[in-house]
């Protein structure tokens, strides 16, 4: 998957549409992302012995990677991403402004 955990990515469809977050989870078997404040689900949860505090608690779902578009460190627009093989490794490319995204 060409998304990585640490990322910032932009939401370009669905219900949080323009709404700009990190990744906080990639799953590359499944192709979902768990983007930070999008996708927000509610749970109700009843006390327990483990958790002492019932009520409703918010928390991320996933999200599919097409969804999403990364947002270029350098130039910050929302940009796809290209691969340029170096002499060391291989470097994810910004397409807008063709700098390396990866150190």
């Amino acid at each position: 998957m060409d998304i990585r955990k640490d990322d910032t990515v932009l939401v370009i469809t669905g219900k949080y549409k323009g709404k700009k977050g990190k990744v906080m989870r990639a799953m590359p078997a499944k192709g979902y992302l768990i983007v930070e404040g999008v996708n927000i689900r509610k749970k109700h949860q009843r006390p327990t012995k483990d958790v002492q505090q019932g009520g409703i608690i918010e928390s991320e779902g996933p999200i599919h990677r097409s969804n999403v578009m990364l947002v270029c460190p350098k130039c910050s627009k929302p940009t796809r991403l290209g691969f340029r093989v170096g002499p060391d490794k291989k470097v994810r490319v910004c397409h807008k402004c063709g700098e390396a995204i990866d150190k």
